[in-house]
């Protein structure tokens, strides 16, 4: 399965207006960087994590496919005036060498990766020997999850492709079969994270223009003549999903991974 295009849309509108930053906080907090700590923030976006970590007064490396977005992050970086090497590369062949992080935080980006297991060995590749993943994950539940299911699979169905399993990043269980034989071991704690908005007609408007998953769909069904019939069914299930009648609020069920490496066990080699 093909990794979306992160670079199409807005993400920089999208990753702050759907309010993101608080999971990408707690991720940084629940890594709980240590100074001299060497972090890489994988699949880094507009850099959100980063200049968190960052802020710590740390060694960051922010690697992400997107160029567009990676000029977004060297900017905000450098309106921080803070050092961050930001880097191409996806999580099945990152551009830096063997044991050279401390620390690999990954906000809701790995999981998009399109070979599981190579992203693993080369994240226990890249990490020492007593360093740390920690990781974010949606649990496929809620109203979120059905509009963006509502999404994909209208996409599917326009293009007369069969669904695709996709690895089930929330399962603990699936993390440790994907990273038990690589060394480590793995803890999670359930988070929720709200989207809001001044009405679900304006959020699905936000996401449609800004989200690159959206574009990229709408691009696909405009095409057909079926973009309308898809925003008037995601609009019909956000209003029926709201959770403030006076605004527009939902909440989505995510999870934070742990990965720590058993100390037995040592970094995997690059050959």
């Amino acid at each position: 399965m093909a990794s979306p295009d992160w670079g199409a849309g807005h993400y920089e509108c999208a990753a702050e207006q759907v309010q993101l930053l608080p999971a990408a906080r707690a991720v940084i907090e629940t890594a709980a960087i240590q100074p001299g700590e060497r972090v890489l923030d994988l699949g880094c976006g507009t850099g959100n994590a980063a200049l968190l970590a960052a802020r710590r007064g740390i060694q960051v490396t922010g690697v992400d496919p997107a160029s567009r977005l990676l000029d977004v992050a060297r900017a905000g970086a450098a309106r921080e005036l803070k050092e961050v090497t930001f880097l191409p590369g996806e999580a099945a062949s990152l551009p830096v060498g063997d044991a050279s992080m401390d620390v690999i935080v990954s906000v809701f980006a790995v999981i998009f990766a399109p070979d599981p297991g190579a992203a693993a060995k080369e994240m226990s590749r890249v990490l020492a020997p007593r360093g740390r993943i920690v990781l974010s994950a949606w649990i496929p539940a809620g109203t979120m999850f059905e509009a963006t299911s509502a999404v994909s699979g209208a996409v599917r169905q326009a293009a007369g492709t069969p669904a695709q399993a996709s690895f089930a990043w929330h399962d603990q269980e699936a993390l440790v079969r994907l990273l038990a034989p690589n060394g480590f071991t793995v803890e999670v704690n359930r988070r929720q994270l709200a989207f809001t908005a001044p009405s679900a007609r304006e959020f699905l408007d936000q996401q449609m223009t800004n989200h690159p998953m959206a574009v990229a769909s709408l691009n696909v069904l405009e095409h057909l003549g079926q973009a309308e019939a898809l925003r008037a069914r995601l609009l019909a299930i956000l209003e029926d999903g709201n959770e403030d009648p006076g605004r527009f609020l939902i909440t989505a069920p995510y999870l934070i991974a742990t990965v720590t490496r058993d100390h037995a066990a040592g970094p995997a080699s690059s050959v």
